[in-house]
């Protein structure tokens, strides 16, 4: 009887101890299962803040700048009537060529290329090559709102003109610094490649490095002068030009201008003017509406031959001697006198007239700019710097 009693109270704790498990595991498991959730959901609330780390995200500095600088970036059509000559190959002759001169016609030329608002009152700036004889100019936004642009000033030297449209508070671009930039860093361009802005009011992003700084060019055929370009190897293609190209930091640190390529296409040599000249000649543009390229240069000269050098006692028959000095003129100011020698012009040598016409062709020079020339009188070298003035004044 004793061995019965045992039986039933080891029955019962064993029955308790079952329906103890039952009852506690239900709510073991609704613990767990809210964990996992909580620890699953987490990283997809995390990828959705635009402020996550980027350790836990795909966001990155690039994605950010990107983000942060689209809504500035512009298509940009334009309409442009311009002269063509057609000559007949049938009258070369000149006595042909009187009776039936070379026919000159206009046709209308559409073009498609890329910009960036700089100021929140819808300063924009392009490439003049893209703007170049517009008769109409149309601006498509990311909203895709379309405004007509007026073109405020040129400068086609260095292929920068600034547009304006009616309104306020738009995104814009900052300036960055393109004397900070380093070889190596981020460069992401932008813009309106082959007119994919047409299809949807969103630009193109390409990414690469800084390849090199300070590249120059003489000026090319249609007399355009590129200097201190930056390099790039970020995709650049037709319809780029006059896009951003902007740091990590979402800065301005140039405008896609050129390319080398051998395909038409980008090969990784693209060039950028930067950001600094760029601010430069967009303050003068928008305060005076051009560039004053049109300086006095006030000597004539000729070049040194043996006989001048003899005279002269020179240490070689090299040089340009001043053969005369105009009157008011900035050279003259400066006490610039005939029978001078130059050996110099702003640090690079001088051997004859062509290097001279050389360096003043292919310098970014402007009204108020400085020449410092190097030159050689009574035997000793001496040095005399002048400002580019307009004659008459």
């Amino acid at each position: 009887m004793r061995l019965f009693a045992y039986y039933i109270i080891g029955a019962a704790i064993g029955i308790a101890m079952v329906f103890g498990l039952f009852w506690s595991f239900p709510n073991a498991l609704k613990t767990v299962s809210e964990e996992d959730k909580h620890s699953l959901i987490t990283p997809v609330q995390n990828v959705l803040d635009p402020d996550v780390s980027v350790s836990v995200s795909r966001r990155n500095a690039i994605t950010k700048a990107v983000r942060d600088v689209s809504p500035a970036v512009v298509g940009i059509n334009v309409i442009a009537f311009r002269e063509f000559r057609r000559r007949s190959p049938f009258f070369d002759d000149p006595f042909f060529r009187g009776l039936f001169p070379d026919r000159i016609y206009r046709q209308k030329v559409e073009n498609l290329g890329s910009g960036f608002i700089i100021a929140p009152d819808g300063y924009i700036l392009t490439n003049e090559h893209l703007v170049h004889q517009a008769t109409e100019v149309v601006v498509t936004m990311t909203d895709g709102n379309k405004y007509d642009a007026g073109i405020v000033g040129y400068d086609y030297d260095s292929d920068i003109a600034l547009l304006k449209i009616k309104g306020n508070d738009f995104p814009f671009i900052p300036f960055g610094d393109s004397d900070g930039i380093l070889i190596g860093e981020w460069a992401i361009a932008l813009g309106n490649p082959f007119g994919l802005f047409a299809i949807h009011s969103q630009p193109s992003v390409t990414v690469g490095v800084v390849s090199a700084l300070d590249r120059d060019f003489d000026r090319n055929a249609d007399a355009r002068l590129y200097q201190d370009m930056v390099q790039t190897d970020a995709s650049i293609n037709r319809g780029n030009s006059g896009g951003p190209l902007v740091n990590s930091m979402g800065e301005l640190i140039g405008m896609n201008t050129m390319i080398f390529t051998e395909t038409g296409g980008s090969i990784g040599l693209g060039f950028a003017i930067p950001s600094n000249r760029l601010q430069d000649v967009f303050f003068e543009l928008r305060d005076r509406g051009l560039i004053d390229r049109d300086f006095w240069i006030g000597m004539s000269i000729q070049n040194v031959n043996r006989l001048i050098a003899m005279s002269l006692h020179l240490p070689e028959v090299s040089g340009v001697i001043v053969t005369d000095v105009e009157n008011g003129s900035p050279e003259q100011k400066a006490g610039l006198e005939a029978t001078d020698v130059i050996i110099g012009l702003n640090d690079r040598k001088v051997h004859n007239t062509r290097d001279i016409q050389h360096i003043l062709r292919n310098s970014d020079l402007r009204v108020g700019d400085r020449l410092e020339l190097e030159i050689i009188r009574n035997g000793r070298v001496e040095k005399i710097s002048f400002e580019l003035g307009k004659k008459g004044e």
